[in-house]
């Protein structure tokens, strides 16, 4: 009979609903986040080669062009 009632009181619990919404919320999460670094990865990625194209092209000027001396 102890195996009855603990099905029973299994089956009463509500705490397993809870934790269906939590796992469907947390799901919708991740999918928000996957859908949200997909959209701007391309962005990204051409905004970082502009940096890097950037900063190779750059030069260093020398301490006399900037209004000091040794």
């Amino acid at each position: 009979m102890k195996l009855f009632d603990i099905v029973k009181t299994f089956a009463k619990s509500d705490s397993g609903a809870v934790t269906v919404d939590w796992v469907v919320l947390t799901a919708a999460i991740v999918g928000l986040g996957i859908a949200v670094l997909s959209t701007v990865r391309d962005g990204v990625n051409d905004l970082g080669d502009n940096i890097s194209d950037a900063l190779s092209d750059a030069t260093v000027a020398s301490p006399g062009t900037l209004g000091w001396s040794d």
